[in-house]
């Protein structure tokens, strides 16, 4: 497979997810991987090097296992050392409150190795949620030694790999809308995530040894609807490490340490910004959230207080998703509509190669795997396209069930999460 990027070409700039930013996992994208680590792979981008993984499957046919996960929950699972890690939501059948639960299981055949209650938040906090929304919806991060949950306004927890809850913090209130969906990004010992409710929205750094406050960034934006629901990404660019973060009207670079905003670049009135962004060939890949979405190629490089005018390289209105993430292959990016339209652009000029319609509806994010770009749909229908310049659809495959939550990959196998199981595709 292509790399994502070429760094020959631009070895000022990579992303960091991939050199150790993970804490004591270290996870590499190497040949023969295993680990699947966060939301969107070891990268935070949809990359996988693993190999043999399966092309056609169907509800009854290609499957290793499928069980039965309790609760709800569209938080995408995460794999590390044979075990996978997600989160769900119970209710409590004494009381009638939510609980949201961490669970352990093992992937070589789907038993529930652990579940352990980690919050028990005031049913105040559960009450408003968006249809294609759940309690525990963001996705874990896994690392040697640690779990690490998170629930947006309900509260953030850090569990051992056996089960333990190490810390919790629940004093981060805010007002969301329609309830949680970013999941965290963890960048050395600082866990950071987006908190953009409907008002005085900010970015927020958690110590992650003791889940205590580091910094709270106010977002200023002046955006007339200010909630947004994306995942950040963190990047280094000629040697200074940032943390990209979407929100309400633009998306904005911090500092890891300390918060403060390196830059920003703004697309108007743009809200319920969910995508993560993607980064390849020196660029940011990004979309600009509802109602009519915008998809973004911004450089990053040299960019500093309001860059608006001076890097955003090009941009495509045709086909921009409100909800999936792109995918980066070779010298092109991958993206679907949520009403089901993937496009294939080439990544620097944003000449589009082709528009296709896959059919139904899209949530999930695609991953990009030995030349293959997958798709889901929240049907359950994945899709896999051959990576390039022109159109090929490889397969349309079926599981019969609804599916919002993004695809882990490992070799041989992929795990796919629906509304009522959890599926490993493959051997």
């Amino acid at each position: 497979m292509t790399p994502p990027f070429r760094s020959s070409r631009i070895p000022a700039i990579r992303t960091l997810l991939t050199h150790g930013w993970l804490g004591a996992s270290a996870v590499l994208a190497t040949a023969g991987e295993t680990e699947w680590p966060q939301f969107r792979g070891p990268t935070g981008q949809g990359i996988s090097q693993a190999a043999d993984v399966p092309i056609k499957w169907s509800a009854t046919e290609g499957v290793a296992w499928n069980v039965e996960v309790s609760g709800r929950g569209w938080s995408s699972p995460v794999l590390s050392k044979g075990r996978l890690y997600l989160t769900s939501a119970e209710t409590d059948t004494a009381s009638g409150d939510v609980t949201l639960h961490a669970l352990c299981l093992d992937s070589k055949d789907g038993h529930v190795l652990w579940d352990t209650e980690v919050l028990r938040p005031d049913p105040g906090k559960v009450a408003a949620m968006h249809r294609k929304n759940s309690p525990a919806s963001a996705t874990p991060i896994v690392t040697g030694d640690r779990l690490f949950v998170h629930f947006g306004h309900m509260g953030t927890a850090a569990l051992d790999l056996s089960g333990k809850v190490l810390w919790r913090q629940t004093e981060l209130d805010y007002p969301p809308t329609h309830g949680n969906g970013g999941s965290p990004v963890l960048v050395g010992d600082a866990l950071i995530f987006s908190a953009d409710g409907q008002k005085d929205p900010c970015v927020i750094a958690l110590d992650a040894k003791t889940g205590v406050l580091r910094w709270k960034t106010a977002r200023n934006s002046t955006a007339k609807k200010l909630f947004s629901f994306s995942t950040p990404l963190a990047i280094e660019v000629g040697g200074v490490k940032e943390v990209i973060s979407p929100g309400s009207g633009f998306v904005g670079a911090y500092a890891p340490t300390d918060g403060h905003e390196l830059w920003r670049v703004g697309y108007g009135e743009g809200f319920s910004v969910v995508p993560r962004p993607v980064f390849a060939h020196g660029l940011l890949f990004l979309s600009s959230g509802f109602d009519r979405p915008t998809f973004y190629a911004i450089k990053p490089e040299g960019a500093a207080g309001d860059a608006t005018a001076t890097n955003v390289a090009w941009s495509i209105s045709k086909g921009a998703p409100n909800t999936p993430s792109a995918v980066v292959v070779g010298d092109e990016v991958y993206f679907v509509s949520d009403g089901g339209i993937a496009t294939c652009a080439a990544a620097s000029t944003g000449e589009v190669l082709w528009n296709e319609r896959l059919g139904g509806n899209f949530s999930a994010s695609p991953v990009a795997v030995d030349g293959r770009v997958y798709f889901q749909s929240e049907t359950g229908v994945g899709y896999v396209v051959k990576a390039g310049k022109t159109y090929e659809l490889l397969a349309t495959n079926e599981l019969g069930e609804r599916s919002l939550a993004s695809y882990a990959v490992a070799d041989g196998a992929i795990y796919i999460r629906t509304e009522a199981h959890l599926w490993k595709i493959g051997r």
